[in-house]
């Protein structure tokens, strides 16, 4: 089933997708699900495990439920020391 959810690019992603923000009618269930949409939409070669995801600016896990009007936020690794 389709659901309407706000996706919040961060960093990398945000070049990738070239926009800051999108609102999309996708058919998920999960942070996960999610994910792999987006990588197929924008061509993201990153892998899931070295991203972090919030919903509804909470920190998530990706097996966490995206329900109809979330707002899933984007996170690529961070590199640093």
């Amino acid at each position: 089933m389709s659901k309407r959810v706000t996706i919040r690019y961060f960093a990398g992603f945000r070049e990738n997708a070239g926009t800051g923000e999108e609102v999309l009618d996708i058919d998920v269930s999960n942070a996960g699900d999610v994910f792999r949409a987006l990588q197929h939409r924008h061509g993201s070669s990153e892998p899931l495990g070295h991203c972090k995801v919030a919903i509804n600016d909470e920190m998530a896990d990706w097996d966490s439920v995206v329900r109809d009007g979330d707002t899933v936020l984007l996170f690529p690794p961070v590199a640093g020391g």
